[in-house]
């Protein structure tokens, strides 16, 4: 049995220690701050894996991307007719609408959006906010890599499908 009260002097034994204290704190613009790996900053884009799919507009809830595209005809040698591939012409995304759930890198099926730990992209005129595909190409080399697989988890889908196909005669 407890005696009353005791968690109120375990509360306040708690908030007297934090008091005698000296806080830290950093100096933000002269002090880097220490971010968690893989923390989400601005969206980059990969425009090589883009197949202009619409996916990421779609699923976006605030509709801040806007994606524009045209059909380009692919000469394939030994085909019957030419094959019709989408070009992709304008990839905007809006950062003064964007709420950043990552709702459209979850849903892009061919890793053409990741997350940058990049946050300081604040600019004076909220027209600035509006990254097009070449601005949010220049984010991709801060992408960092992604984490390594666990050696004593389960293999990855690809891996082990390709490993069957290699054993298989």
């Amino acid at each position: 049995m407890s005696i009353p009260g005791s968690g109120l002097a375990k509360g306040l034994a708690v908030t007297l220690k934090t008091l005698t204290r000296r806080s830290t704190t950093r100096q933000y613009p002269d002090v880097e701050p220490d971010l968690p790996p893989r923390s989400r900053g601005v969206i980059a884009l990969l425009e090589e894996n883009c197949t202009v799919c619409m996916l990421c507009a779609r699923e976006c809830p605030d509709w801040c991307i806007v994606i524009d595209s045209h059909k380009e005809e692919v000469v394939v040698p030994g085909a019957a007719r030419p094959r019709q591939r989408n070009v992709l012409d304008q990839f905007d995304i809006d950062f003064s609408l964007c709420m950043y759930c990552g709702i459209c890198i979850e849903v892009c099926p061919f890793d053409a959006l990741h997350w940058t730990p990049e946050f300081e992209y604040a600019e004076y005129d909220i027209r600035d906010l509006l990254h097009d595909k070449d601005r949010l190409g220049a984010w991709m080399p801060t992408v960092p890599p992604p984490p390594a697989h666990d050696p004593r988890g389960e293999p990855a889908k690809e891996e082990s499908s390709a490993a069957k196909k290699a054993a298989a005669p």
